[in-house]
């Protein structure tokens, strides 16, 4: 069993969606996964679970990244308790919560620091390959 963890902050604020998107992007192509499809899927789930924790939470907001094996985990952290929901889309939003039921296999929260974690797991990824030099 192989188990592969990726974590880091982003800064608060317009940019952190990207910039999440971009770093673990960054990530899960070093460890393997190729697929475009798949990569495109997971930083929109990525995007959206930032973006929330931007608009709703608090604090900093902390991306925690695990692949066990095939299966890969998105978790995202911010300072607020505040347990996210779907809600009717409007002209300011509305539709992450939509996007990642529909495109992660499963999502929930736990508690976190006195904040909440949001996690999503992704579906796995078509041939997905392990870098040379990793052990299985």
């Amino acid at each position: 069993m192989s188990a592969l963890t990726a974590r880091f902050d982003v800064p608060l604020g317009r940019n952190a969606p990207r910039a999440a998107r971009h770093a673990a992007t960054a990530v899960l192509t070093g460890w393997g996964y190729a697929d475009d499809i798949w990569l495109d899927t997971a930083a929109v789930v990525i995007s959206e679970l930032v973006t929330n924790a931007v608009n709703h939470g608090g604090g900093c907001v902390e991306i925690r990244i695990e692949s066990h094996d095939e299966r890969v985990t998105v978790l995202v952290a911010d300072g607020s308790s505040v347990v996210p929901r779907r809600r009717e889309p409007d002209d300011r939003g509305g539709r992450g919560i939509a996007l990642i039921e529909a495109l992660a296999e499963q999502w929930g929260v736990r508690d976190h620091e006195g904040g909440k974690q949001v996690w999503a797991d992704l579906a796995p990824c078509p041939g997905h390959r392990q870098p040379s030099g990793s052990q299985r």
